[in-house]
């Protein structure tokens, strides 16, 4: 049986690897080329890669041209929208899905969570004045519209398009961190104090995302942290290990 993975992410990738090596026919589904160009890297040539995003209805077509029956969605815990996507085309079709997700963060630190980014603008407004986003590019305007008067410092991926985003939003190339991460507590915390941040900005996307390492870095420098809190989603077949989610498909086959 044919399975395909949702696998923006870097466990998703090797969630892929990993079922794949247990001799399973595995699709994967990535949202753009740098994803595709990521996976290329270390990928088996026989995996068939998508880098196309897909809408609710390509995703069914994709799904449906390929006699695919199980969709394992390893996609980010912010993904929301590629989630509920995924979960809407399985339930429409009695197709079976599987969501991975790593676990969250235990909770250390000078932090305040957030239920949104509107709130975490908000929240990192009262805290202070340079405020240090490692919430990515999706979401950028938000933090732009609401801190005006304060002082953005954003680190995003290193691709044109977003890089162009952050000018066009009005940010200052000083401002501009273009770096892939996950990064190291050290470099972190020289990142956070080089650029005197006041407050940090993040998201709970777990120990493999480097979350823990910004909140470590934050600590040593007694810098408050904002954490927006994963989106609530109720998932079916909700798992936390690559063991299992290999258990739910061999009791799906």
């Amino acid at each position: 049986m044919k399975i395909l993975v949702l696998a923006g992410t870097r466990d998703g990738r090797e969630l892929a690897v990993f079922l794949f090596g247990k001799s399973l026919d595995i699709t994967i589904s990535v949202a753009s080329e740098y994803g595709r160009e990521i996976l290329d890297e270390n990928l088996p040539p026989e995996i068939e890669i998508n880098s196309k995003r897909l809408d609710q209805n390509e995703l069914e077509d994709f799904m449906r041209a390929r006699e695919i029956k199980i969709l394992v969605d390893a996609s980010h815990p912010y993904a929301e929208n590629i989630s509920m996507n995924a979960i809407e085309v399985c339930r429409k079709n009695s197709w079976n899905y599987i969501r991975y997700e790593r676990p969250e963060i235990e909770s250390h630190g000078k932090i305040y969570h957030a239920a949104n980014y509107l709130e975490a603008a908000q929240k990192s407004r009262e805290l202070g004045q340079n405020i240090f986003l490692t919430t990515g590019s999706k979401t950028l305007e938000i933090f732009c519209a609401e801190l005006k008067d304060r002082n953005i410092i954003a680190r995003v991926l290193p691709t044109p398009e977003v890089i162009q985003k952050c000018l066009d939003l009005g940010l200052q190339p000083r401002n501009i961190i273009a770096m892939q991460g996950s990064f190291s507590r050290d470099l972190n915390r020289a990142l956070f104090e080089n650029f005197g941040a006041d407050v940090i900005v993040t998201k709970d996307s777990g120990k493999i995302g480097g979350v823990d390492s910004k909140i470590e870095a934050a600590e040593d420098l007694k810098i408050p942290v904002v954490m927006i809190d994963r989106p609530r989603i109720d998932y079916p077949n909700l798992t936390q290990s690559f063991d299992e989610v290999l258990k739910l498909i061999g009791e799906l086959k």
